[in-house]
């Protein structure tokens, strides 16, 4: 990469005539003179070879103890045109909506002419990073109707899907609930329509492209453009019913496994908005929307409530709720800016996640309140595990309001949102809980805190804090001891991690994953083992607590307590 000014860099910083053009460069990218005002940015490395693919993100993952095994190639590897911005001239704000794709292949970026005649394209930079670092699955990202903009009606390679140019209608009812950027711009500048004819071959030829590079599925996304396209396409029910058929055709076709993700014929579908980083009043709003919005999409599909960034100042609350959503758990995270602690907390070491049974959901007590606005109200959610139950609670008041919801205006008599708020919680939360506790159940169950053994507890909660509770049914053991596994008590859904406890002539647990495994047991073990070697364990009279480290690198172990 060459650049006609003096770069240098500082502190981790790309800095251009003073100004910061990008942060968190790693140390093994370096700057050489080229010519008088200019200099080549380039990466050195430890092994010798004419050319390196540097996957910075995937390696920081590694380096902090996670491998991840499912990527997302987001937005920007497209090849796209946008005539409503010229080159060196300032942005014009929603033009960048209006932008059109050009071609179905990866952009320049995704391609390096080497002087040797060789290449590093799409195929090559999928085939390295799923050697390398340990990837299963590799997804690109793209729009229903191609772009955000659509396609480019002039471009020669789509001319074959017979484009053209449409403005898009939004109904007084969508304007009524939130106005959006994209959709506005749009009705503006226009969108590059496939005719709905073609949009199979358009979507087979780009599916099968990607296949062939070992991409194994897509993300699409804009899905809500279709919508206000219907004009002399048969209506909006007509244009989205074949562009929807011919797009569950491509991928069926192209993709092994059927890998989509937001469409109708799939598992997986999203329950929110975006999660929107700078937008520091949509951060309550996504937690409670997601998961009301799961007491429906939760019982026909597994709904996805969005990545977010582990380095956010929300990171802790959004980490939270992914691990009570039973949804999946995914992070944008710019390369470097990763908060291991948090992550630790939601993600095995070998890329596997403790998942939840089911679609995270307000607790039966919260169904009917206002966890957003009404300044009193605590959001509970609850889920099951295998043998347990878990509950988290959030405060979601004071810091958004729902759209076309005014806040109340203060006066004199009102009070302002309270900077704390408390509430309760309790086993009973759980929904169905007696389906894994037994008939012998008598309605204890144990935490890692010694006060949950109590039929409810108190909790006091600020603005953007929360709190997860394993609920863990205590079961009789050999009429003299009280038992219950909890799991892994420094992941947030702890209970997770079991996935099996029988009661023989000892107390044996299948558990996954590494860390610091925690039971309740009324008495103390004389003897703990992990796959069938002694280990050593710790127990307090106080509480009940009984610890052992598990450090295996197995997936599985099993735990044995003999009393």
């Amino acid at each position: 990469m060459t650049i006609t000014a003096v770069p240098v860099i500082k502190n981790g910083c790309l800095m251009v005539r003073g100004k910061v053009v990008l942060t968190g460069v790693p140390g093994n990218v370096v700057i050489s003179p080229a010519s008088s005002g200019s200099a080549f940015v380039g990466a050195s490395s430890t092994s010798s070879s004419s050319r390196h693919v540097f996957s910075l993100g995937v390696l920081d993952f590694k380096e902090g103890g996670i491998s991840p095994k499912f990527l997302i190639i987001d937005d920007g590897w497209q090849e796209t045109t946008n005539e409503f911005q010229k080159e060196g001239e300032p942005l014009i704000e929603g033009t960048q909506f209006a932008t059109r794709l050009s071609d179905i292949k990866e952009n320049s970026k995704f391609k390096v002419s080497e002087s040797g005649g060789s290449s590093t394209n799409l195929k090559e930079l999928i085939h390295h990073i799923k050697e390398n670092y340990g990837l299963k699955y590799v997804y690109m990202w793209h729009a229903l109707a191609g772009y955000w903009g659509g396609v480019l009606a002039s471009s020669e390679a789509l001319k074959k899907y017979n484009p053209k140019l449409a403005y898009p209608v939004q109904s007084p009812g969508k304007l009524g609930n939130i106005r959006d950027i994209a959709m506005d711009s749009l009705e503006k500048y226009g969108v590059g329509v496939i005719d709905p004819k073609k949009v199979y071959d358009f979507y087979n030829d780009m599916h099968g492209y990607l296949a062939s590079s070992g991409v194994d599925g897509v993300k699409v996304d804009v899905q809500n453009l279709l919508e206000t396209l219907g004009a002399g396409y048969g209506g909006r029910v007509s244009i989205t019913r074949q562009y929807h058929e011919a797009l569950d055709k491509s991928v069926e076709k192209n993709f092994v496994d059927n890998n989509l993700i937001c469409f109708q014929r799939i598992a997986t579908a999203r329950a929110s908005e975006d999660f929107m980083p700078n937008e520091p009043t949509f951060q309550t709003l996504h937690i409670a929307s997601v998961s009301f919005n799961s007491l429906l999409l939760g019982e026909v599909v597994v709904p996805d409530w969005d990545m977010f960034h582990s380095n956010h100042d929300t990171a802790e609350f959004h980490g939270a709720a992914r691990a009570l959503g039973g949804c999946p758990v995914y992070v944008s995270d710019k390369p470097g800016k990763h908060d291991f602690k948090i992550l630790r907390k939601l993600v095995l070491p070998d890329g596997s996640i403790l998942r939840a049974r089911y679609s995270g959901r307000p607790t039966r007590d919260c169904l009917f309140i206002d966890p957003v606005m009404d300044g009193k109200s605590l959001l509970k959610i609850w889920n099951l595990n295998k043998l347990t139950g878990v509950v988290g609670v959030f405060n979601c008041q004071g810091a958004g309001t729902w759209p076309m919801k005014q806040a109340p205006e203060c006066n004199e008599n009102s009070k302002p949102a309270a900077v704390s708020i408390s509430g309760r919680v309790s086993p009973h939360d759980v929904e169905f809980l007696e389906e894994i506790a037994g008939e012998t159940w008598d309605g204890e169950c144990a935490d890692p805190f010694p006060e949950c053994r109590r039929k409810t507890i108190e909790v006091s909660l600020g603005v953007l804090q929360c709190e997860i509770y394993t609920v863990s049914p205590i079961k009789v053991f050999k009429e003299n001891v009280d038992f219950a596994p909890i799991g892994l008590i420094k992941m947030y859904n702890s209970g997770g991690a079991i996935e099996d406890c029988t009661f023989g002539d000892s107390i044996r647990i299948k558990a996954r994953g590494s860390g610091l495994f925690g039971a309740f047991s009324s008495k103390k073990p004389r003897c703990c083992k992990v796959d069938k070697k002694d280990e050593d364990f710790t127990y307090s009279s106080e509480n009940g607590l009984l610890t052992v480290n598990l450090q295996s690198e197995s997936s599985f172990k099993e735990i044995e307590f003999v009393y």
